[in-house]
């Protein structure tokens, strides 16, 4: 979390960073004991965190009492030149939430409010053989991460998060927790199971040596560790991707051990794309692009890519559609590849 004596600048650099108030300081903590009452996200506890001290300082702090829904409409209408629209609409989201869950208010008088263009693209999408290529060229662990990625249609930070009680090899499934906590259930490709179980082994060999070494435990969900006492330091609660090194806290002098991060992830498929020489830029988030795409070309429909990639609205998935084969394309020809002796094969 950002610390509460100042506040990012925009990269415009027009917004800058204010001096914290004493006037905002309930507010700030209230915002923040209200994210984690709905057990959002740490990213989404610091995205909305740092949009409301931006917030705060384009109102040159305001007293929180005076801020009215028009304050917020000339901040979203001022970030739609400076930011893109998803960005944009990210900052709307963290005023709304602040304006109705801490100041018990509701915006008004925002149907014409100036939003950024989204502008559309279509995801980059390997082959499988590029796939392939690029697992070769990558080491342990992470091949197992990709593969999962690939292979269950995950996002990375749901990877590096699962759990050893996500994982159930009697049934061949696991439980993802996604978005705002909801949980899917998606199947384990068969092939990799050999390799997940071995990985599970040396997780727990290392749960045993943290275990002599009488560790703190795992970090651990807010309120859970509270209910379940000792859960911290149970196998079933370990990371299944651990980091390599344990974390020590200086608040309380102990050590606990935190998941793989995600840039080591990150760069590790980056090299492996270079490596593989791969010509199109490709990240952890393009196996998720690759795995809808190609369930879709395989015949599945959008309702089960859906549900498979957790996706609250099929409008989202529906953005794969794009990249699949025009059902025209058959009967449509190049002119260059028409027969230049037959006039009646070129209009």
């Amino acid at each position: 979390m950002q610390k509460s004596n100042n506040t990012q600048s925009e990269k415009s650099g027009t917004l800058t960073s204010c001096s914290y108030d004493q006037n905002w300081q309930h507010e700030h903590k209230r915002l923040i004991e209200e994210i984690r009452i709905r057990q959002y996200s740490p990213r989404t506890l610091k995205s909305y965190t740092t949009w409301i001290y931006k917030f705060q300082a384009f109102v040159k702090s305001k007293s929180p009492q005076l801020i009215e829904s028009n304050d917020a409409k000339q901040f979203i209408t001022f970030l739609s030149v400076k930011v893109s629209a998803s960005t944009q609409n990210q900052a709307l989201n963290a005023l709304l939430f602040f304006f109705r869950h801490v100041l018990d208010k509701e915006f008004s008088h925002f149907d014409n409010i100036s939003h950024a263009k989204r502008t559309k693209y279509t995801p980059t999408v390997l082959s499988r053989k590029e796939i392939d290529d690029i697992l070769v060229n990558l080491n342990y662990p992470f091949n197992l991460i990709v593969q999962l990625l690939y292979g269950c249609g995950l996002r990375l930070n749901e990877v590096i998060n699962l759990r050893v009680h996500d994982f159930d090899f009697d049934n061949g499934t696991l439980t993802v927790f996604g978005k705002g906590r909801k949980f899917r259930k998606v199947l384990l490709p068969k092939k990799i199971i050999p390799d997940l179980q071995e990985h599970l082994r040396r997780v727990k060999k290392l749960h045993k040596q943290d275990l002599s070494n009488n560790y703190s435990g795992v970090f651990m969900p807010d309120q859970v560790e509270l209910k379940y006492k000792n859960s911290a330091k149970e196998l079933a609660w370990q990371f299944f991707f651990p980091a390599k090194q344990l974390t020590r806290i200086p608040d309380t002098k102990t050590c606990r051990r935190y998941h793989l991060h995600e840039s080591h992830v990150q760069k590790a498929v980056k090299a492996a794309v270079n490596k593989a020489q791969i010509p199109r830029r490709a990240t952890p988030h393009t196996f998720r692009h690759s795995f809808a795409t190609h369930l879709l070309k395989a015949g599945y429909d959008i309702r089960t890519v859906q549900n498979l990639l957790g996706h609250r609205d099929v409008r989202t998935t529906m953005i794969y559609t794009q990249i699949l084969e025009c059902p025209h394309s058959k009967k449509i020809k190049s002119p260059l590849d028409m027969n230049p002796d037959k006039p009646s094969s070129i209009i």
